[in-house]
């Protein structure tokens, strides 16, 4: 196991241990939120579904590109690794994630923002907050990628905070523990 992949590793595990102590603090101290059942909360409930399956899609693209070793993320995590020659239709399928990396991203954004328009924020839940503040932060990073007059230095930069797997890793904890409060 290489450096890079071990420090990920442990990295995923404190943010996941941190967010059970958060888990089993605000489940003890915040009471349960009452159910809302309204036209709006319920459409608020399938954008967020269909929020959640674009972020997947997206992080997809991820998980296949250190699958092929491609990729910077790739290169850190596993240096040494070679992907199989014989990667064709998987190639195809990148080609086609990295196109539509961009409108995913878009899409994924605006429905996380409808969604939690729609459902509320809960800021007593520290996780929400944070969900939040983490989307946004990768919305507005990609769009200085996907912005044609922006300087190279602030393109670089802005790849090297867009680019981050622990971000996304944050995200994935978070919502799904800030949920699982909101559930109960």
């Amino acid at each position: 196991m290489t450096k890079a992949l071990k420090n990920f590793l442990i990295y995923s595990g404190i943010v996941l241990l941190l967010s059970v102590v958060y888990f089993i603090y605000a489940y003890s101290v915040h009471p349960p939120s009452p159910e809302r059942e309204t036209f709006l909360s319920e459409v608020g409930e399938g954008i967020g579904e269909v929020a959640m399956w674009v972020f997947i899609f997206i992080y997809a693209r991820t998980v296949l590109k250190l699958i092929m070793g491609k990729g910077p993320i790739a290169k850190r995590l596993l240096p040494q690794y070679t992907a199989p020659a014989q990667l064709s239709h998987l190639q195809k399928i990148l080609m086609y994630l990295d196109r539509s990396h961009i409108y995913f991203g878009i899409a994924g954004l605006a429905l996380a923002l409808l969604h939690i328009a729609l459902m509320g924020l809960h800021p007593e839940i520290l996780f929400f907050p944070l969900v939040l503040a983490l989307i946004i932060w990768q919305g507005a990073f990609g769009m200085v990628l996907s912005w044609r007059r922006a300087p190279s230095k602030a393109k670089r930069w802005s790849y090297s905070v867009h680019a981050q797997l622990v971000t996304g890793v944050m995200i994935g904890i978070f919502a799904y523990f800030g949920h699982i409060l909101i559930d109960n």
